[in-house]
Order: C-alpha cells, then sequence, then structure tokens
C-alpha cells in the first residue's frame, strides 16, 4: 500500500496488512516474553538476571576471561552505565573485577574471576535446557535454519555494523 499525500499534504501511514501484523505481534510478544521467562529461570535456580549471566557468559568466553567493558556492553546488549551497575554487583559477589587497561587507560577491563568461572558452569546447563524448552524444541529443524536467516536480517536492519553477527 502507497502512502497517499491527505487533505493536509501529509503522507498517509503505510499500514501493516494482516499477515504483516501477525507477524510483527508475534515477533514483539516473543522479544518481551522471552527476556522474562529467561529471568525467571536464571533467578530461581542461580540467583542471577539474565542480563548478569549474559555479562558473566561473555567474559568466559573471551580470551583470559577478560574484556573492555564497553565490548562488554556490546556483546550483552547493555548500556555501559547499566553494565557497570551490574558489574558492581557481580564484583561484591566476588564474580567480576575491574582494573584499567594497561594498554591504553580510557578503558576498564572486566574479569571473570575464578569463582566467576564456577558460577558460569553451574548456571550454563540450567540456562541451556531452559533455551532449548523455549526456543529450541518447539521448531523444526528447518524452521531453526529459518529463525537464524530472519534474526540475522533484522539485526541488520537494525543495526548495520553489528559485529556480533
Amino acid at each position: 500500500m502507497n502512502p497517499e499525500p491527505t487533505s493536509g499534504g501529509q503522507q498517509e501511514p503505510c499500514w501493516l496488512t494482516a499477515d504483516e501484523r501477525a507477524a510483527w505481534l508475534s515477533l514483539a510478544s516473543v522479544a518481551i516474553r522471552l527476556p522474562s521467562a529467561l529471568d525467571t529461570q536464571l533467578k530461581r535456580d542461580a540467583g542471577i538476571t539474565h542480563f548478569e549471566y549474559q555479562v558473566m557468559a561473555a567474559l568466559s568466553e573471551s580470551e583470559g576471561r577478560t574484556m573492555r567493558m564497553s565490548e562488554v556492553a556490546m556483546f550483552a546488549e547493555g548500556s555501559l552505565s547499566r553494565l557497570s551497575q551490574v558489574v558492581t554487583r557481580l564484583e561484591k559477589q566476588g564474580w567480576i573485577h575491574r582494573t584499567p587497561d594497561p594498554t591504553d587507560g580510557r578503558y576498564t577491563l572486566a574479569t571473570l574471576t575464578d569463582e566467576g568461572w564456577d558460577k558460569v558452569v553451574a548456571t550454563a546447563p540450567g540456562h541451556v535446557a531452559e533455551v532449548r524448552r523455549l526456543v529450541i524444541e518447539p521448531l523444526t529443524r528447518a524452521q531453526l535454519q529459518q529463525l537464524t536467516t530472519i534474526g540475522r536480517r533484522i539485526m541488520r536492519a537494525v543495526d548495520p555494523e553489528d559485529r556480533c553477527l
């Protein structure tokens, strides 16, 4: 549907078709409800939020279990201020520590401690089981491949510079 100028000279919005609206509402529902479901499982079983888990998981997979805070924020899909607050909580638990970047003092490094590593190792099986239950098992192999393709295409539209794709 092409936008038509209205009597005030403005263009009429290009409204969603019924199929487009159904797809959008389905995606929006998943985007809202899935993080909450993952949070619920992680809080119940491990006493941490999904965001906290994402931060520790990012560090667990990095060389030396260390990354610049700005890189962790990108990986965990959070702002630096939110990440800073979360890392402060994780530091109090003894799971992460921060140090100035020796190669560039303008940056701060976050490092997953041995205790943090143990927390990720203990938490990962339950988290993976929940991801499998909520996302993987309801889909066929073909649907999983489609989901990957669709997710990447949407993320390229949202953030063409995204290095995580």
